[in-house]
């Protein structure tokens, strides 16, 4: 059988009509689809060239915006099955049988009940990889708990350590919990169980919470605090804006300056350029930090931000503008390194890392929910999948907690 054929040269082999180039070309990846996280992962390993096929639920679930426009499932592509119908379950089964690797983001224990479990998998399939992305993890007193990423990195501290001292803690997008402290580290464990899999032939569960994530990104803060090198509380540490030559600064357009200009040999062509070579001594000073930073502030004030990028352009005073989303992309650096692309008429993020041998891509757009079940079927060896298959669905139901 192709699956058969697929698995003989140890998966590096990609099926007829299997996503292409990138080094996880011929690892196929059974999404069972969510929200958040999960999605981005799986959007990662079909970056990186992986076969992704997602199993959309009829109706949903979605970000409550045009699947056309959700890039977090670009490269993929979408079968829609019921796994509430009675042959719903074996449907998935069939396609897990033939992938390297699994992913779901429900509540613990929802997968075992709709009959895709990890021992139910695993029965078809003992190689296979199976991960389970969540926020609090498959166990502890928080676990069958809804949350969101604010609540996981709340929990953690790391929340706790972003924004000024007299306000509240700054909320950084999901981007800290979600996708740093959760996708990231469910795709480091998918391919190290991956590769485990490959040399062992056995398969086993990848356990990705996102409170752990979050707590093991803070690693160095926990040993600087340790040794008595930070403090536990915000905005007053090397990193944390508490240093008036490491954060952000207002500019005359109400546009705002990075500064980064930790080392010495920085700092100094930094209070150099900004015309403020009277503190060179304050750098080591902590009881002139308060007059650095209002001098600092104040100079800032009297440009625009344009103006100011002009300024510390070509220097190596460690100062960046601060972009929006919008403006990012036409970054003459971003610009040349081909950082965002553009498919579909979507400006994006191009994948990440870069490879020499196996480059990536955006090999394709969004998968629309159901509208790639007949090649799956014949890809994949699957025939079941179209038996009474539910039609492509379009229209995303409104976000909420998985099942």
């Amino acid at each position: 059988m192709l699956h058969q054929l697929c698995h003989s040269a140890g998966g590096l082999m990609a099926a007829s009509g299997a996503a292409g180039h990138g080094p996880l070309a011929g690892v196929r990846v059974v999404e069972l689809a969510g929200i958040g996280p999960g999605p981005f992962a799986a959007m990662l390993l079909a970056d990186l060239g992986a076969d992704v096929v997602r199993v959309d639920r009829p109706g949903g679930p979605g970000l409550g915006i045009d699947p056309a426009h959700d890039v977090t499932n670009r490269n993929k592509r979408s079968v829609v099955v019921d796994l509430k119908a009675s042959d719903g379950a074996e449907r998935v089964l069939g396609l897990a049988e033939r992938a390297d690797v699994l992913v779901e983001g429900y509540r613990p224990g929802v997968a075992e009940r709709l009959g895709v479990g990890p021992a139910d998998c695993h029965a078809r399939n003992p190689r296979l990889v199976y991960g389970r992305m969540t926020g609090w993890g498959q166990d502890g007193p928080l676990a069958q708990r809804a949350g969101h990423d604010i609540a996981y990195i709340a929990l953690t501290g790391t929340l706790g350590m972003i924004g000024a001292p007299d306000a509240p803690p700054a909320v950084p997008a999901n981007l800290l919990g979600d996708y740093a402290g959760g996708s990231l580290y469910l795709v480091v464990g998918v391919l190290a169980a991956l590769h485990h899999a490959r040399a062992s032939g056995a398969g086993q569960v990848v356990d990705a919470a996102i409170v752990d994530g979050a707590a093991h990104l803070s690693s160095m803060l926990h040993g600087m605090l340790a040794a008595g090198s930070w403090q536990d509380r915000r905005g007053a540490n090397l990193l944390d804006g508490g240093c008036p030559y490491y954060g952000t600064y207002e500019t005359a357009d109400g546009r705002h300056m990075a500064v980064g200009a930790l080392e010495e040999r920085f700092y100094d062509e930094f209070t150099g350029l900004l015309g403020l070579g009277e503190y060179a001594s304050a750098r080591r000073d902590l009881s002139r930090w308060g007059e650095l930073r209002e001098a600092v502030a104040a100079r800032f004030r009297t440009r625009t931000r344009d103006e100011w990028t002009a300024v510390f352009e070509g220097s190596d005073a460690c100062v960046a503008p601060v972009l929006s989303l919008r403006e990012a992309p036409h970054h003459p650096h971003l610009a040349a390194r081909g950082t965002f692309t553009e498919h579909g008429g979507i400006t994006q993020p191009a994948p990440a890392p870069r490879f020499s041998a196996t480059p990536t891509g955006v090999r394709g757009g969004p998968a629309r929910p159901g509208g790639d079940t007949a090649q799956v079927a014949r890809d994949w060896d699957v025939p079941d999948l179209l038996k009474d298959a539910p039609g492509p669905e379009g229209t995303p139901e409104p976000k909420g907690t998985t099942e």
